[in-house]
């Protein structure tokens, strides 16, 4: 397989895994399927991760999101 190939199919397995995040966090329906409604609240997240309280942010949604995924692995087990 091709160079160009083995690098489209690693972005298209990340994107899938992106859009799959946003819909295990409920955006989607929480948001009706807005897009620019989506799309604005990333651009508040992104601007957040720029300013003073970055590191406090993402240590922050760190520890939300594992715990939040083991609660997902207890309820499977």
């Amino acid at each position: 397989m091709r160079e160009w190939q083995v690098k489209r199919r690693e972005r298209t397995r990340q994107l899938i895994e992106l859009g799959g995040l946003v819909v295990k966090a409920d955006l989607v329906e929480l948001t009706n399927d807005d897009r620019a409604t989506l799309y604005g609240a990333f651009l508040t997240v992104a601007t957040k991760l720029r300013g003073d309280e970055r590191d406090q942010a993402l240590m922050l949604w760190k520890r939300k999101g594992k715990r939040a995924f083991e609660a997902d692995a207890d309820e499977v087990s």
